[in-house]
């Protein structure tokens, strides 16, 4: 399937709206005839003075031989929220938009609000705009109706409810309680696609989630969790091992963020990568890292640790380490020439070294370099931990609980790890 056509109908604020509907199906009944095989839905406002139970709404219905289906939902948001559902369950990307010169710019709000760049839409203003003229005329988009079309997309997303479960945050005993922090499962969000359902926590120009989506996850999670969406610093992931010193400008990119100061969420992402919290209650410093195998070979996490120790004077026997839920050995294959690359890191990092994909422990690996660099064994929590609940359980192994790409493929979720230094007044309050 190429494409689906979307045609936009909405005609809001009109003195004469009957006449331009009239105008309007009557010019799509010869554009859309029963040759278009793309499926085709017809985007129209509720409050459309009767026509549901008229003879135009029938007209509507018989476009394209019947199989047009009309989105009228209670607001612009939720109808082309409820659009994207469909194109999303056709697996398509290119959208053609039928609509009027003065129509556009708003619905291309509703496009980089709801979509992202992986779709493609293309906008056909020629249909209607030689229409004789409307009352509304044709006026470009101020900056407060765009405002308001953010503001309409904000609030039908804050009303949806949780496509399933509740949030659930995993918390390390050996963390202090001087911090906050936490690793995300995947329940109790608004992502609806099956592999990115529900607590998608990263919206790429590579899937279908959107920014306006993730935001809301964010927001419900720092609702559960304690913090503002302002508040919030996720690493900007490069598969390497450059770490930013939050006291410093930003580097373009970085896998690692460390800070000493109070009430900034910094956050590492995981879907088999392994988001890393570091932690030093002494010196009140605070690390978060992303460590895929790329990054773990390149030495992420002790470069995150030297930041801790260099920038803000931490001490190596003080520093906390807990490793996320990431992929295991049970289910992480590599080329053999990379997996010697883990094996030199430590034997055991390795298993079936002679077959064609071997299977890698990048968590061992992890804590073997944080070892040798210096943590104490008993400061790192991983899977090994047997004292303690288990925090570093495969993302691949528990598709109720994890995002995977190792399992679901390219249009995979985001789990993340996240901490924060309490503020005193935080502190405060925990105590009483």
């Amino acid at each position: 399937m190429a494409k689906v056509i979307l045609v936009d109908l909405y005609h809001p604020a009109c003195s004469q709206y009957a006449v331009c509907m009239e105008q309007r199906v009557s010019r799509l009944q010869q554009v859309i005839g029963e040759d278009v095989k793309e499926p085709v839905y017809l985007l129209l406002q509720q409050e459309a003075g009767g026509l549901s139970q008229g003879a135009l709404m029938d007209r509507l219905v018989s476009v394209n031989s019947g199989a047009a289906r009309v989105l009228m939902n209670p607001s612009a948001a939720s109808s082309i929220h409820s659009f994207k559902q469909a194109v999303d369950s056709l697996e398509v990307t290119d959208v053609e938009v039928l609509t009027c010169s003065r129509r556009q710019e708003v619905l291309q709000v509703y496009e980089q609000l709801l979509f992202t760049p992986l779709y493609s839409f293309h906008y056909r203003t020629d249909v209607f705009d030689d229409l004789p003229p409307c009352p509304l005329g044709h006026p470009s988009s101020t900056c407060s109706q765009i405002t308001e079309v953010k503001d309409e997309i904000t609030t039908f997303l804050q009303r949806l409810p949780a496509v399933k479960g509740e949030i659930t945050i995993l918390k390390s005993p050996l963390i202090s309680d001087c911090f906050s922090h936490g690793f995300t499962k995947r329940t109790g969000g608004i992502s609806s696609i099956s592999t990115l359902s529900s607590l998608n926590l990263f919206s790429s120009s590579r899937r279908r989630d959107s920014t306006a989506v993730v935001a809301e996850n964010l927001r419900r999670l720092g609702l559960q969790a304690g913090f503002e969406p302002h508040q919030f610093h996720l690493a900007k992931v490069n598969h390497a091992s450059d770490v930013w010193v939050m006291s410093k400008p930003a580097p373009e990119s970085y896998d690692g963020i460390v800070t000493n100061q109070p009430g900034v969420v910094i956050a590492a992402p995981g879907a088999d990568c392994m988001p890393l919290l570091f932690t030093d209650p002494v010196a009140k410093v605070i690390g978060a890292a992303h460590a895929g195998w790329k990054g773990t070979l390149m030495g992420i996490a002790m470069a995150t640790v030297n930041a801790m120790v260099l920038e803000f004077g931490s001490k190596l026997v003080n520093i906390v380490a807990v490793i996320g839920p990431s992929v295991g050995p049970c289910c992480f294959t590599m080329e053999p020439h990379s997996a010697r690359e883990f094996q030199a890191i430590h034997p055991d990092c390795v298993r079936n070294m002679d077959s064609p994909r071997p299977y890698v422990d990048i968590r061992l690996a992890t804590r073997v370099l944080l070892e040798k660099g210096g943590i104490l064994p008993e400061h790192i929590q991983d899977n090994t931990v047997t004292d303690q609940p288990n925090l570093t359980l495969c993302t691949s192994c528990h598709p109720d609980s994890f995002f995977s790409h190792v399992r679901d493929g390219l249009n995979f979720g985001t789990q993340i790890g996240f901490l924060w230094i309490k503020e005193s007044h935080e502190r405060i309050q925990h105590d009483h």
